[in-house]
């Protein structure tokens, strides 16, 4: 997924669902990480404020074993 499809459904998850949208949002993030890496997942999280409305952290490395 490019980063601007995935911009593009984080917005349509916000407005669908409000502050509800934490899992539709962690779908993308996810797709975002395997297709981009952990930097583009970073610069989502930083670009819609996801740690703090939705608990969505930033991501340490392409490279967790976790």
């Amino acid at each position: 997924m490019n980063m601007e499809e995935a911009r593009k459904r984080i917005e349509s998850a916000i407005e669908q669902y409000g502050q509800h949208a934490a899992m539709p949002i962690e779908l993308v993030i996810n797709e975002v990480r395997s297709d981009q890496g952990a930097s583009a997942v970073n610069e989502l999280v930083e670009e819609f404020d996801l740690e703090l409305l939705y608990n969505i952290p930033p991501m340490e490395s392409d490279f967790s074993n976790s």
